[in-house]
């Protein structure tokens, strides 16, 4: 039996990209619920608003409004390099999507002052990023084996593009092991690598992104 396949051309197609991408909207409206109303007194300085739970709340705010972007633009580049949707293809984005709506739940854990300085909710949020890094991975794996993908590269640019993926699991991965063993402030650092590996990766993959003579 043929798989059934929702082209670009179609409004099928594009109600699905709609759909995905209010998702991202959605999740980022959510982050908002983790900041609290600081109490009246607060509000007589910068000092005063930022030494309460404030400080904390909008930094955990920040680093997932960073993170949500970063998966949406991710989507968007890869959703452009495909033809179609079929069905494996739109349920392996749901799954991301389901990991994309959590991380403003896991993002309350590392938000509340109260618990923030444990390591269980730093973990928590790595494994979340992780597993939606993963997730988007495979999504566009799926897409390509099922030939929706329009891009043809090298197997040295496929190489590369996968070692990129890993690495960005990795340097998660890592942050759980350094929030137990050293603290989750040093985890939380962890993620900062990005930084520096994420556009090294970036320069990397340009240099090797030459497609395929087919």
């Amino acid at each position: 039996m043929q798989r059934q396949r929702f082209g670009r051309e179609g409004t099928e197609f594009g109600r699905g990209l709609g759909f995905f991408d209010a998702i991202f909207g959605f999740a980022i409206t959510l982050l908002v619920a983790n900041i609290d109303m600081p109490p009246a007194e607060a509000w007589s300085s910068l000092s005063a608003l930022w030494s309460g739970d404030l400080g904390v709340q909008l930094t955990g705010f920040v680093i997932s409004f960073v993170v949500i972007g970063a998966f949406w633009k991710v989507n968007t580049d890869l959703i452009s390099k495909i033809s179609g949707m079929d069905s494996a293809v739109i349920a392996a984005n749901l799954v991301t999507a389901a990991l994309i709506v959590l991380i403003p739940f896991t993002t309350q854990g590392i938000s509340d002052p109260r618990v923030s300085d444990l390591p269980l909710p730093v973990a928590l949020y790595a494994v979340n990023v992780a597993a939606a890094i993963a997730s988007q991975f495979v999504m566009f794996e799926i897409a390509r084996s099922r030939g929706l993908v329009t891009e043809v590269l090298s197997r040295r640019a496929l190489l590369v593009s996968r070692l990129d993926v890993l690495t960005k699991v990795g340097v998660f991965v890592l942050s759980i092991a350094v929030a137990y063993l050293v603290g989750p402030s040093w985890a939380m650092l962890c993620w900062a690598l990005l930084i520096v590996v994420g556009p090294a990766m970036g320069r990397w993959q340009q240099r090797v992104n030459v497609p395929a003579v087919a």
